[in-house]
């Protein structure tokens, strides 16, 4: 019984690991979410960003997360904004705030993104919407 318990585990904690960190449009200009994903069994936790140009409202994509992703994961939107991404001059502009779900913190959404475009210029401003 032990044993079952511990493979248990594993797998509950695997389920928040192959979460990606970073899923968004590969260019344009469009709006973007940060999301903590929560593991609905162990509570761990952790921060990512989404932005699909496909998703008129912020709310969208939160639904469009919630139905792609494991069951065993709790979304909650902490804040949007939008995000230029200039593919061919490997550039990203984090900007903007959500209507619905308020500013995301700008700096947390644009640590994620560096480790996902190492080699891009990631900036953040808190004008524009």
């Amino acid at each position: 019984m032990f044993k079952r318990l511990i493979s248990s585990s594993r797998t509950l904690m695997a389920s928040l690991s192959t979460i990606k960190n970073v899923d968004i449009d590969p260019s344009g200009v469009f709006k973007y979410i940060l999301i903590e994903a929560t593991d609905k069994a162990t509570k761990e936790s952790k921060m990512i960003v989404r932005g699909y140009g496909s998703c008129p409202y912020h709310a969208d994509i939160l639904d469009n997360v919630k139905e792609k992703e494991t069951k065993d994961v709790k979304f909650r939107c902490v804040g949007g904004g939008r995000i230029n991404h200039d593919k061919d001059r490997k550039n990203i502009l984090v900007y903007g705030y959500s209507v619905g779900y308020g500013k995301a913190d700008h700096q947390v959404s644009v640590d994620i993104l560096k480790k996902d475009y190492p080699d891009y210029d990631i900036t953040f401003s808190n004008e524009g919407y």
